[in-house]
């Protein structure tokens, strides 16, 4: 905030703010394509296969490399240690991470459930970096832009913050916080 105060910044009513969101078109295609790469990035490949039936949208990947993928990482959340190697090793035995995992092997039954949550994430990442494919779903980073462009926004413009990514449903007051991941 600058030293004027907030009455220097532009102020946009809920009214105004609610039409110019209503004026804002998103074509359905787009959102299906979010849809699409999350459930793919995140190894969700039946709900993936329905999805693309249902909205005809077509992934950018071969739902057979998810369906691959999938099965690695069931069996590194499951603690099969051979099994996760052996199918890790037949997706790609080149992948950099294939090293690091043969020696944490001897640890996996000994791993809580957030830290094989968190090796299944390291796998994921691992394995879709081999297959030239983003590491994070687009959804989340469009997200963090959101946050970023409302927060730079509210420098210079007084208007109604979205408190609630889930609902839209924005701040009562006119200077609430800044969101933030």
């Amino acid at each position: 905030m600058d030293a004027a105060g907030p009455s220097s910044k532009r102020a946009i009513m809920d009214r105004e703010w609610e039409r110019r969101l209503k004026d804002v078109r998103i074509r359905e295609v787009d959102v299906n394509k979010l849809v699409m790469n999350y459930l793919v990035t995140e190894g969700y490949a039946e709900t993936a296969d329905k999805f693309r039936i249902e909205s005809g949208t077509e992934p950018d990947v071969d739902l057979a490399t998810v369906f691959e993928r999938r099965a690695v990482l069931s069996a590194v959340e499951s603690c099969y240690v051979k099994e996760a190697t052996e199918k890790l090793n037949s997706l790609d035995p080149m992948i950099d991470f294939l090293k690091e995992f043969m020696r944490t092997t001897v640890l996996f039954p000994r791993l809580g459930p957030a830290q094989r949550l968190k090796l299944v994430s390291q796998v994921n990442a691992a394995i879709l970096t081999s297959q030239y494919h983003e590491k994070e779903p687009k959804l989340p980073t469009l997200l963090k832009m959101l946050i970023c462009i409302q927060n730079e926004l509210d420098e210079n413009a007084a208007f109604p913050l979205v408190c609630d990514l889930t609902t839209t449903e924005h701040a009562d007051t006119e200077y609430p916080y800044h969101l933030s991941f």
